[in-house]
């Protein structure tokens, strides 16, 4: 989040990346932990493996279009992703993202971020700020607060046991 010093790394990767790349069909039959050593091998083969708890991913547009496999999202839950910015989305790999709390971020000058820049973003406000590059700042649509809700709760199933607790 903006306000706080930490930064996210961002991974790039192009426009139309499907649901079998993030979670390859070979590999569905096994469990979370094997579909996520796959996760993205068909276009950034090092991704998985290299990837570290916080970065974030950088896309074009059209990010998780295909199937409605929801391990598409988990895949990159289990990874450490800390959000998928791109200027859209596939609409069932939206909601699958936010149902497992997963973040995306709409933001059609996504294609701006370059591989390896370290960012901040406040989900709330939908601002990227970019330390030391121009334009310093990016905007991307809010992102409402039952969705960030989600995400602060690690998944739609998480939000429900806690109404459930209350």
């Amino acid at each position: 989040m903006m306000g706080q010093s930490a930064t996210h790394r961002v991974w790039r990767v192009g426009a139309d990346i499907d649901t079998d790349a993030l979670a390859p069909g070979a590999y569905m039959k096994f469990g979370i932990e094997e579909i996520a050593r796959h996760c993205l091998q068909r276009v950034r083969p090092e991704f998985a493996a290299e990837v570290r708890s916080g970065d974030v991913l950088v896309a074009g547009p059209n990010f998780g279009i295909g199937s409605s496999r929801e391990q598409a999202a988990v895949a990159l839950v289990r990874l450490g992703v800390a959000a998928v910015i791109a200027p859209s989305f596939g609409g069932l790999f939206f909601r699958n993202a936010f149902n497992v709390g997963l973040l995306l971020l709409t933001c059609p000058q996504a294609e701006a971020l370059a591989e390896g820049d370290r960012i901040a973003f406040d989900p709330m406000t939908g601002r990227i700020a970019r330390p030391g590059v121009e334009p310093a700042e990016l905007q991307c649509e809010a992102v409402p607060t039952f969705l960030m809700d989600m995400v602060r709760a690690g998944g739609l199933l998480n939000v429900l046991k806690q109404r459930q607790s209350s």
